[in-house]
């Protein structure tokens, strides 16, 4: 049986932190004893999550603005004392084939889903190294071990952030400092609508991943991937010869998942609000 009792008095910060797994990791951690700081770039979601759920800090937080993240990360260091665990959790999925999708979208996954996790470790860690302790968490996707078509500039960004993880894990091996990855299947959140799930496969709901994320702070290690199933399978498929994988990926509806299977109505108002 897992041991959570030292989560409790831990400092936790969330960007994306205002619904979906951001919020569901949050939930989860406070309840353990963790002191929560959340952020989000919709001011008006994160200060009403913040306030229901009673989290110690919650604020408007733009991950690829170095000024709005680095002042976030001073004012909870000076509300709740030295972060111990950054969860780089914000991200966006636009949906479409690549000929579609304007340059200015392109360009917000890349900025949101890339550059604001590496903002966020590099902040992140210039705090930790000094104190000899940390944990930078990244939320990936199964996507960045795979490639699903429909979300071309998605894949790539996810496969970006297992790169990165991967390559910091490595260069400070020794110092104190964690890095892990979390790989979650499609999950139920708005970030999910309206898309089909493959065959054999189930959404995870957003409480799955954040068990997995508090075992991971528990018991830090590389990589967890969620569902243990949709894990499996994003490994094997992996391991198969090319011509025989993707054959796999399309007979499971892989091909037509986040194209021609999209409930466009059902998904509207989520990518209304990603591509701004």
């Amino acid at each position: 049986m897992t041991d959570f009792s030292g989560i409790s008095g831990k400092v936790v910060v969330i960007t994306g932190g205002a619904r979906g797994i951001g919020l569901a990791t949050a939930t989860a951690l406070r309840a353990l004893g963790a002191k929560i700081a959340i952020g989000d770039i919709d001011e008006v979601s994160v200060k009403e999550s913040g306030t229901a759920k009673g989290f110690e800090v919650y604020g408007r937080l733009d991950v690829t603005d170095q000024q709005s993240f680095e002042s976030f990360l001073d004012e909870v260091e000076q509300q709740l004392g030295p972060i111990d665990v950054l969860i780089n959790n914000a991200g966006i999925m636009p949906a479409g084939r690549l000929v579609d999708e304007p340059d200015a979208i392109t360009r917000r996954i890349l900025d949101i889903n890339v550059y604001g996790v590496i903002l966020g470790s590099k902040l992140a860690v210039a705090r930790m190294l000094p104190r000899g302790k940390g944990h930078v968490i990244n939320i990936a996707s199964l996507a960045g071990e795979t490639h699903i078509p429909g979300l071309a500039t998605y894949n790539a960004s996810k496969h970006a952030v297992l790169g990165f993880t991967d390559t910091l894990r490595e260069e400070y091996r020794g110092t104190g400092v964690r890095f892990s990855s979390v790989l979650p299947t499609l999950t139920k959140t708005e970030l999910g609508s309206g898309v089909s799930t493959p065959k054999l496969l189930r959404p995870a709901e957003p409480e799955e991943i954040a068990d997995a994320i508090t075992r991971l702070i528990v018991a830090p290690k590389s990589k967890v991937r969620v569902t243990t199933v949709a894990g499996a399978i994003s490994q094997v498929v992996g391991l198969l010869p090319e011509a025989l994988g993707d054959w796999l990926g399309r007979a499971l509806g892989a091909q037509s998942a986040f194209l021609d299977d999209v409930d466009s109505a059902a998904r509207k108002a989520y990518e209304s609000r990603v591509r701004g």
